[in-house]
């Protein structure tokens, strides 16, 4: 009988071994959520979805949300699942459950079937975007992958946001997306399980959704004479004249075909139409609008101060705006309309007949509260037609609207205000939540803000502060990232400064604060950065670059160079000198010394492949290295470097130009005496300087350099002019003067001067960051 024993016992694991390779079982690690739910079981075993697998509705409304996977399957896996309302194993089940809130779900998958659980169309997206990331990154390629396997591990889930209000933001004003671009926009919105769109189609460089009423808001409003090839702070004012071909518009067909695209979504659609500041585009449609009553063109970069503002003194000017937002509401049936309300700088008010009569009327103390005067009107407008008005946190100022809710974005003090005040409150501050700041490293990143936002300062972001009472928190209903276009003029760019860092935000805003752990979310993220290579978004990889933190010992002339990534727990390679940098190079464990001239290069790896960009620091340790230094001019106490050795210290500044490295003059040249301490031959000087025009920063005009052995009499050995030339880039130079050789030299006095007058007028900011004497 033993024997039968033995076979019953071989079969028994013959089935286990087939019945497990048939449905594989998965481990935590294989579980790459992004946001984490709120709870998760894994269990033994998965659940195959071949061309057999049904879904099953309970309610016909529901097949528009079965396209999250089909629409997948059915390029990937070559078929889509049949939609039924009945069935019970191989099927996904949609099933209604009134006990659970708005946006929450359930899910429980088993080998039999997958049931899906929630009391709305939102709970349903969101578990099937569940389900999605569950299943192989394959699934989102766009052509057929052959012998594809779809499991989805045996998972318990029960999951509801943190916050109700989880936002993305486009500027589509200052460069125009077209419908195509916003529609995948959604898409990844949906997969994160982010809720509203944020709309911004109106500001001073563009009119964006077509008003049938004023069809010049568009046709004239919706385009500026091309500058594109010049820095977005450097363009010159257009002329009203002059040909206008760069911009576009939306129509309210595509407008309609967007928010129902969001609908399907689960994501709704608010629509910012900017008051009474940053409007120039309809100004330039409709003079009348503005107090002066002057032509104007729609500018084709920045303009500071925004003094063409609506004005607030002629009953036409809210004739126009009330008959602007009923198109609108008409579009966008969310309770939310954004009228903006940011940075009017009210001087032409202060001086139009029209506003000081309406000031004398309403008993109005000033222009602060006119401007209060007129977003409360637009609110009780807005009121009538059953909508809540949003707007940045300025319309705090001289009174807020009754009902208004605000959008705090000049940190946190705005919503704390507005919170106390009985108002709701949606968290975006400059400090956290601007995707338009730099992610990284500058010498390595395309054009951005000058600031710098990476991806972990991003899961950071916690909506509510410890200052706040419990009454308060609950007028924050959530929070919301921004995208301003100023430098991003491709869709490809937007997807760069939005991706991984919408993923953070993401995760921030649905999962709860103690599950929140950057070593595990940087786990998962870089798993999941897999997922974006085959949906073909162009992401970020600047959490992998490496970060050089280098000093001198001025006293031993020995620096040394901490290297570490962003990304905890990364192998960084590194090669000294003329050494070439792959998978093989020396693994960096402790910081590195020198104390002659060398490069330093590094990076990350990981299984022998290249992560992010490499690195590549050049130490030249030239004669005046750690020598006493004297200026003419002070440099400018805003950008003072390390004092008084920093143009003598071998230590290079980035593109970055607040990133501690860099001296700045305004108003003055540089003139700078270098004592060697002894007499030296000297045939050659380098001088680095930075560039970022967009910011008031050129490259010196004139260059002098004299040399003296007492330091009394200078002779004048090398001198270099250069013409301005327009640069829409970061640009760091390294001006050489040569010169023949002269000996027994002890000082050397560098002259630079900055450039005479920007393109615009104003003063030009001069940086320099090193004087290398050879």
């Amino acid at each position: 009988m033993k024997w039968i024993k033995l076979v019953v016992v071989v079969v028994a694991s013959v089935l286990i071994s087939c019945a497990e390779k048939e449905n594989p079982s998965f481990t935590q690690n294989d579980l790459v959520l992004i946001p984490q739910p709120k709870s998760l079981t894994l269990n033994s075993g998965s659940f195959k979805i071949d061309a057999h697998t049904q879904f099953v509705i309970a309610d016909d409304s529901l097949q528009v949300v079965t396209g999250i996977l089909n629409d997948l399957f059915e390029k990937s896996a070559g078929f889509k699942l049949d939609i039924s309302n009945t069935g019970d194993e191989n099927t996904i089940q949609l099933l209604q459950n009134t006990e659970l809130e708005e946006e929450a779900y359930k899910l429980d998958v088993t080998r039999e079937k997958v049931i899906l659980e929630a009391n709305s169309r939102l709970g349903f997206v969101y578990g099937l975007e569940t389900i999605r990331q569950l299943l192989p990154a394959a699934i989102e390629s766009s052509s057929k992958v052959s012998d594809l396997k779809l499991y989805i591990p045996n998972v318990s889930i029960a999951d509801t946001p943190l916050y109700p209000y989880r936002g993305s933001h486009l500027d589509v004003s200052r460069h125009f997306f077209g419908k195509e671009y916003i529609k995948k926009h959604l898409d990844r919105m949906a997969f994160l399980k982010l809720n509203t769109f944020h709309f911004h189609l109106v500001d001073d460089q563009g009119w964006r959704i077509e008003i049938k009423k004023y069809p010049k808001l568009t046709e004239v409003g919706g385009f500026r004479v091309d500058q594109e090839n010049k820095p977005w702070n450097a363009r010159t004012q257009n002329d009203p004249e002059n040909e206008a071909t760069y911009g576009g518009f939306y129509t309210q067909e595509d407008i309609k075909e967007i928010v129902s695209y969001a609908s399907d979504k689960g994501i709704r659609v608010i629509p910012e139409i900017e008051m009474p500041a940053h409007v120039m585009s309809a100004i330039a449609a409709y003079p009348w609008l503005s107090c002066k009553d002057e032509p104007i063109a729609v500018p084709s970069g920045g303009v500071w101060p925004i003094t063409d503002i609506y004005c607030a003194g002629k009953e036409s000017t809210f004739e126009f705006l009330e008959d602007v937002l009923t198109e609108v509401m008409e579009l966008f049936p969310d309770e939310y309309i954004h009228v903006g309300g940011d940075e009017a700088t009210k001087t032409n008010w202060e001086t139009c007949p029209h506003c000081q009569q309406r000031m004398r009327e309403e008993d109005l103390a000033d222009t602060g509260e006119l401007q209060s005067y007129f977003m409360k009107r637009m609110e009780g407008f807005l009121s009538e037609h059953n909508k809540t008005l949003i707007g940045w946190d300025e319309i705090l100022e001289g009174g807020l609207p009754e009902k208004a809710t605000v959008m705090s974005w000049r940190g946190f003090q705005g919503g704390w205000e507005a919170t106390k005040a009985g108002h709701d409150v949606i968290m975006t501050p400059v400090s956290y939540m601007y995707f338009d700041y730099y992610q990284g490293n500058p010498d390595n990143e395309p054009v951005a803000f000058n600031a710098f936002l990476p991806l972990e300062k991003v899961y950071e972001f916690r909506p509510t502060i410890d200052s706040m009472s419990v009454e308060q928190k609950k007028h924050v209903l959530g929070g919301q990232a921004n995208l301003w276009s100023e430098y991003v003029t491709t869709e490809s760019h937007s997807e760069y400064m939005l991706f991984p860092r919408l993923f953070a935000l993401s995760e921030t805003l649905w999962s709860p604060e103690e599950k929140l752990d950057w070593n595990a979310f940087s786990q998962r993220v870089r798993k999941l950065m897999q997922r974006f290579d085959v949906m073909g978004i162009n992401y970020a990889k600047s959490a992998f670059a490496v970060q050089p933190e280098s000093e001198i010992n001025l006293e031993t002339g020995k620096i040394t160079i901490a290297l570490q990534s962003e990304f905890p727990n990364t192998q960084i390679r590194f090669a000294l000198g003329d050494s070439e940098l792959n998978a093989d190079s020396e693994v960096y464990s402790n910081p590195i010394s020198f104390d002659s001239t060398t490069s330093v290069s590094a990076a990350v790896f990981e299984d022998g492949k290249l992560m992010g960009a490499k690195m590549q620091k050049y130490f030249d340790f030239h004669e005046a290295v750690a020598k006493p230094v004297t200026y003419k001019f002070e440099y400018n106490a805003s950008y003072p470097s390390t004092g008084k050795t920093a143009l003598v210290d071998v230590l290079r500044g980035s593109k970055y130009f607040k990133d501690g490295r860099w001296q700045g003059w305004i108003g003055d040249p540089a003139v700078i005496t270098i004592d060697l301490e002894k007499a030296k031959k000297v045939r050659e000087i380098t001088i680095g300087s930075l560039e970022e025009q967009g910011t008031g920063i050129y490259f010196p005009q004139q260059i002098q350099v004299e040399v003296s052995q007492d330091g009394k009499t200078f002779e004048d050995v090398a001198k270099m002019e250069r013409a301005f030339e327009s640069n829409s880039e970061a640009k760091i130079e390294n001006f050489k003067l040569k010169f023949e050789t002269r000996k027994g030299i002890q000082f050397i006095r560098v002259t630079v001067e900055p450039l005479a007058k920007t393109p615009n007028g104003g003063g030009a900011w001069l940086f320099l960051d090193e004087i290398l004497v050879n």
